[in-house]
């Protein structure tokens, strides 16, 4: 049961970080005037740019690893985008976990 639970919560919090994802992108483009924002025409246009994003989540904590490896570099400003990449693989994950059991339960339906 409690397996069931935080499943659901992943699903939730991985929803809610696309829709934050999704929110910014057509926020950065403004209402009136400037340049437009990214508008996403289909699912698989999303999915492409959550995955780019949790990409450059991904370089940019190592990029910060790599600056504190060196010596420099701020603690915080490492701790807290080495914490980004990891809420973003989690992310991922539980995406792709929830999109290979809809695949399943799709070809478990009969016609």
């Amino acid at each position: 049961m409690n397996d069931l639970i935080t499943r659901s919560f992943d699903a939730a919090n991985a929803y809610g970080s696309t829709q934050k994802t999704m929110q910014n992108a057509f926020n950065m483009g403004g209402i009136s005037g400037g340049s437009q924002p990214d508008v996403v025409t289909s699912f698989g246009d999303a999915l492409t740019k959550a995955l780019k994003d949790a990409i450059d989540t991904g370089r940019v904590a190592e990029h910060q690893s790599a600056i504190g490896l060196s010596g420099g570099g701020n603690l915080s400003t490492i701790a807290t985008s080495v914490e980004e990449a990891k809420l973003t693989l989690q992310t991922v994950t539980t995406l792709r976990d929830r999109i290979v059991q809809a695949y399943q339960e799709v070809m478990r339906m009969t016609i």
